[in-house]
């Protein structure tokens, strides 16, 4: 009985539970909800009006949704929601673009229809969520920032220069959106739980790489890739370039350090002449093709293999955080 509970009715509960905490879908009063009541009326009425001149003379279908929060829901989650309970976009086309702000939460974004993605695809989403909305948004004016947003998606959507449109107050961003390499779009929980992962594993064959004699050096650069691109998850692109060189500069150092050291010189010894050596509590074990790491309290080995599947969110877009 305690088994069926662990694997059925469990996973059940949770379910129902993640269910009731989801915020609900609002009404669709119109092009603009604003529920967060964050805009003026003049510009409620002027986005209005520009969505529907949009709409009549293209068939696009533009919506505006403020909400006061997601009650810990993600924007990505929400904004997916949202939109095809509002069924956005002609049903036969999937030109409908859904634009989402949550002032409490300071997230924002901007989900579009399958039909509308070859012209505004998600890099390009992303820039006019970074140049167009996010710097009104620090100085707290959210009229101007879902008025600039939404008029560069019109714009866009309208035949206008994409890189113009999207491109900061001072001009052209300089950055093309298929080569612009975006900022990890994470709340920090998230970013915690994923650097603990990755870096707990890096760092953990990185640790033996420096104490194992003979193939550190294999491992050294083996995870050279790996500390290229996986932190870029977490601290974004400078960051992980910054974890990168540390990582280049700091394990020779390191490792040419402790080779000095007289226990690092007995295990050494030890490989060569017993073909094993202790070090930590862990006991390492030479062979034909180099050495490998066994639990000092267990003559057994296990492993685990790690591999992602595919899936589809339902639409593209981008989300951003001011």
């Amino acid at each position: 009985m305690k088994r069926l509970i662990h694997h059925f009715l469990l996973p059940v509960l949770l379910l129902a539970v993640s269910a009731c905490l989801a915020a609900d879908v609002p009404y669709l009063t119109g092009r603009v909800t604003d529920n967060a009541k964050i805009l003026s009326a003049e510009t409620h009425r002027s986005l209005t009006e520009l969505l529907k001149a949009h709409e009549d003379s293209t068939g696009n279908q533009v919506a505006i949704l403020t909400v006061p929060s997601l009650d810990g829901e993600s924007v990505e989650d929400f904004a997916y929601r949202v939109f095809n309970e509002w069924k956005l976009g002609e049903k036969e086309k999937d030109n409908g673009i859904l634009i989402l702000v949550a002032p409490n939460d300071r997230r924002m974004r901007i989900e579009v229809g399958y039909g509308l993605e070859a012209v505004l695809p998600d890099g390009l989403a992303g820039d006019i969520i970074r140049n167009k909305m996010t710097p009104r948004f620090k100085e707290g004016d959210y009229n101007g920032g879902i008025a600039a947003g939404t008029r560069a998606v019109v714009g866009i959507l309208e035949g206008g220069s994409a890189s113009e449109l999207a491109a900061g107050e001072g001009g052209s961003s300089g950055k093309s959106s298929s080569t612009h390499i975006e900022e990890p779009d994470l709340p920090i929980h998230m970013r915690i739980l994923f650097g603990a992962f990755i870096f707990g594993i890096i760092g953990l064959f990185t640790a033996m790489g420096i104490l194992t004699p003979g193939v550190g050096w294999f491992l050294y650069f083996f995870l050279i890739p790996f500390w290229a691109m996986f932190p870029i998850i977490v601290v974004g692109f400078k960051g992980a370039l910054a974890c990168l060189v540390t990582y280049l500069v700091g394990f020779p150092i390191a490792k040419l350090f402790l080779k000095k050291t007289d226990w690092y010189k007995k295990a050494a010894k030890d490989l060569k002449s017993k073909g094993t050596a202790t070090i930590g509590g862990f006991t390492l074990r030479s062979g034909g093709s180099g050495s490998s790491w066994s639990s000092g309290g267990s003559s057994s080995s296990g492993g685990s293999s790690f591999s992602g599947g595919g899936g589809s969110s339902g639409g593209g877009g981008s989300s951003g955080s001011w």
